[in-house]
């Protein structure tokens, strides 16, 4: 190992470590707030379900794009060393299709987050594998497969759940200028997505904006897309393909949103919470129970 290389390793060795799994929007979002408070912050690809929302994610970083969101830079890392080296520079997360069981080997995880919002997949209980386990959005239940919770669904968005369970899925999109549900376009089949379009396009209803297994998909309203799944990627049945920002010239397709934002801002308050557990079950505060 070169001096740089070990250099890079011993920096990170002294910041705490934090693991995010899944490389979307919503996951992007919670890695910007944990490296602004100092954390050393990992980021584990998931396949399931891909990413749509791109220019408000790391997750183009895994392709050697160069990807920042709020000013916080991403960067792929596929061995020790790259992602000791990534970590060691200000600002920079480090992106990875390493899995959790390859970089628990690694690296001791003070924060583990469950950031893949598989909203009809079973969640493994992986409290114990780090300091601290924190569930995002539906199917996780406190004390049973992870430390804290966090609601994504829209009404109760950065809720932090301290008992019980995060609500399921309830299948309602919130609303974007207006519009839900019908912004969207889902995968009617398993196959391999093609488009040449990029993120920030203007489209028009009934426009082709690529092709699944060869079969043509139309834009479904006017607007700009705010989500892609990128070129090439071989996707599940019913899952978003595509997404359309009707709000002319107020669309947003970059950056942290709101809803982002909460939630990261919802991540930081388990963090915090839970670490005054022990204390406030000593002194009968209720804030928590066993």
């Amino acid at each position: 190992m070169s001096d740089d290389a070990l250099q890079s390793r011993l920096h990170c060795s002294q910041l705490p470590i934090a693991l995010i799994m899944g490389t979307s929007e919503i996951a992007s979002a919670v890695a910007v707030r944990l490296t602004q408070l100092g954390y050393a912050v990992i980021m584990s690809h998931d396949p399931f379900p891909p990413v749509m929302r791109r220019a408000m994610a790391f997750h183009d970083a895994l392709y050697d794009d160069r990807v920042a969101v709020d000013g916080i830079e991403g960067k792929h890392a596929e061995t020790a060393s790259e992602i000791a080296t990534a970590l060691s520079q200000p600002n920079q997360v480090a992106v990875t299709s390493l899995h959790l069981t390859d970089l628990l080997a690694l690296y001791p995880i003070s924060i583990l987050v469950d950031a893949r919002m598989q909203k009809h997949r079973i969640t493994p209980d992986f409290r114990g594998v780090a300091g601290l386990t924190i569930g995002l959005g539906p199917k996780f239940a406190v004390d049973v497969n992870c430390d804290i919770a966090v609601e994504t669904r829209p009404a109760k968005n950065g809720t932090v759940i301290r008992s019980g369970q995060t609500d399921d899925p309830d299948g309602i999109a919130r609303k974007l200028g207006g519009v839900g549900a019908e912004r969207f376009v889902y995968s009617e089949r398993a196959g391999r997505w093609h488009t040449a379009l990029e993120i920030g396009a203007r489209v028009f209803k009934g426009y082709v904006i690529g092709h699944l297994d060869g079969l043509p998909v139309p834009a479904p309203i006017d607007g700009v897309l705010r989500g892609l799944v990128r070129d090439g990627t071989q996707v599940p049945q019913r899952v978003k393909l595509l997404e359309v920002d009707p709000r002319g010239p107020d669309a947003s397709w970059t950056g942290s949103d709101e809803r982002g934002r909460t939630i990261a801002a919802a991540t930081v308050a388990a963090i915090r919470l839970h670490a005054l557990r022990p204390a406030m079950v000593r002194r009968g505060a209720g804030l928590f129970w066993r």
